[in-house]
C-alpha cells in the first residue's frame, strides 16, 4: 500500500532516495508480519530530519503519521501518553491551555513523538533540560519478529536505551508515554542581546545560563573576514500571556526560489539586514511561545527557499576546552568566500540522556545549514573543518 500523493523525503530534500514500499502504520495493534518483508524496512514520521535518517533507499518505510492518537493525558500529573505519530503540534494545542509545556523541543513543532525519541532531540533549554529522551518514561517497541516489548528504564532497560536516539533502526514505537513541563502560561518574557564574537557570546552565555531557561544564538552565516562571529543572544523564560493568544494559518510558499537567488552575495545581504534588524528591535518583550520556539513554522514549507535540490545541514559540538575549533569553523568558511543561510550557536549543558547514541554532550554547538548545490555552500569543505552531521539543530 503506496500513498502516492505523499512524498517520502527528507526535509532538506537531499539526498533523494526510492523506496520499493511505504506502508501506512494504520492501527498500533495491526500485525505487520515485518519478519516475512525481504527487504530492510524503517519507520517514517514526518519527514522532518534532514540528510538520510529518516530514508530508506532500496528499501521499505513505515509510515507511521495515522498513529496520531492521545492515549491519556493526566493533567494532575503532568503525564501524556500517546501514538508515537502524534505531532508536537498537536500535543501542544492539547496542553498548553492547562498550562503544561513539552519538556523539550526542538525549532519545529511539526515532528512526531516517535521521532522525537528516534532522534533524541535537544532544544533551547538543554543547559537545564537535556534532551527528550530524559522525559520519556516508557514505550511500546515493535520488533521485526513480531513481538511487542513495553520498554522503560527498569523493563526491558537496554531496549530502551538503544531505542532513544536509535534512529528507528531498533524497531517501531507504536506508542509513548512522557512527562510534561507545568508552565505559568503561554508566553516567553524574551530578550535579545546583540554579539560581537565568540568571546562574548561565551561570556553571554555563562550568564544568561544562570538567569534563563531557554537561551540559543542566531549567527551571521556571512562569516565576512574580520567580523565572523557575530549575533544576537536570544534567551527567555516562560511567563503568563497578557492576552489570549492569537493562533496564526502558517504562511505557505506557493514556489521553489530559484537556485540563482540563494549565491554568496545575497545569502551576506540577507544576514546583515537581519543582523541590524535584530539590533534595533527591543530588547525584552512578552512574546508567544510559538515565534519564539518555532519561528520557522511560520512558513509551512520553508524548506523551498534552499531551492530545488535542497539542503543539508551539518552540526557540530566540541568541549568547552576545544574552543579554538569553533572559530577555526569559523575562519575556514570566511576564507572559502561562502556563506550559510542559516547558522545557529549554543551551549550544551551536562545532563546526560538515557539514549546511548544520543548527539549533546557538555561544550559549544555549532549548525549551519547550506544548499546543495551552488556557490553558497560546499559541504565536503565544512566536514573537513570539523563538522559532523545530525538531525536537529
Amino acid at each position: 500500500m503506496t500513498d502516492s500523493q505523499k512524498r517520502y523525503e527528507s526535509w532538506g530534500r537531499y539526498p533523494p532516495a526510492k523506496h520499493t514500499q511505504v506502508v501506512p502504520v494504520t492501527n498500533r495493534d495491526h500485525p505487520l508480519r515485518l519478519a516475512e518483508c525481504s527487504q530492510s524496512v524503517l519507520p517514517f514520521g514526518q519527514g522532518r530530519s534532514y540528510g538520510d535518517t529518516c530514508l530508506n533507499d532500496g528499501g521499505i518505510l513505515l509510515d507511521t503519521s495515522p498513529l496520531s492518537g492521545v492515549i491519556d493525558f493526566n493533567r494532575e500529573l503532568g503525564t501524556l501518553r500517546c501514538e508515537a505519530g502524534t505531532t508536537l503540534a498537536e500535543i501542544l494545542a492539547l496542553i498548553v491551555p492547562h498550562n503544561w509545556f513539552l519538556p523539550v523541543t526542538p525549532g519545529t513543532k511539526q515532528v512526531s513523538v516517535g521521532g522525537a525519541i528516534a532522534h533524541d532531540v535537544h532544544g533551547k533549554n538543554h543547559h537545564r533540560g537535556g534532551t527528550f529522551g530524559r522525559y520519556v518514561r516508557q514505550f511500546e517497541l515493535l520488533r521485526s519478529t513480531g513481538e511487542r516489548l513495553v520498554c522503560s528504564p527498569d523493563n526491558n532497560s537496554e531496549l530502551f536505551k538503544a531505542t532513544i536516539a536509535g534512529m528507528g533502526l531498533t524497531g517501531l514505537i507504536t506508542w509513548a508515554e512522557f512527562d510534561l513541563k507545568s508552565i505559568p502560561g503561554p508566553a516567553i518574557a524574551l530578550e535579545r542581546v546583540p554579539f560581537a564574537g565568540l568571546d562574548e557570546f561565551l561570556a553571554l552565555t555563562a550568564e544568561s545560563d544562570q538567569l534563563f531557561e531557554y537561551t540559543v544564538a542566531w549567527l551571521d552565516g556571512g562569516f565576512r573576514p574580520g567580523r565572523f562571529g557575530r549575533g544576537v543572544l536570544l534567551r527567555g523564560n516562560s511567563a503568563a500571556a497578557a492576552s489570549s493568544r492569537k493562533v496564526k494559518t502558517p504562511w505557505r510558499l506557493p514556489f521553489t526560489v530559484p537556485e540563482f537567488f540563494l549565491n554568496t552575495p545575497t545569502i551576506r545581504a540577507m544576514n546583515s539586514v537581519y543582523y541590524g534588524l535584530q539590533k534595533r528591535q527591543r530588547r525584552a518583550e512578552l512574546v508567544d511561545f510559538e515565534p519564539f520556539f518555532y519561528p520557522l513554522d511560520a512558513i509551512s514549507n520553508w524548506n523551498r527557499i534552499y531551492g530545488r535540490r535542497g539542503f543539508l545541514q551539518y552540526q557540530c559540538v566540541v568541549p568547552f576546552a576545544e574552543r579554538p575549533a569553533i572559530e577555526e569553523i569559523f575562519k575556514r568558511i570566511a576564507d572559502s568566500s561562502l556563506a550559510a543561510v542559516l547558522a545557529v550557536l549554543k551551549v550544551f549543558g551536562d545532563l546526560t540522556s538515557p539514549g546511548l547514541l544520543s548527539f549533546p554532550r557538555p561544550g559549544i554547538t555549532l549548525a549551519i545549514a547550506c544548499r546543495t548545490s551552488g556557490n553558497s555552500c560546499r559541504p565536503p569543505r565544512w566536514k573537513s573543518a570539523g563538522c559532523s552531521s545530525t538531525s536537529k539543530y
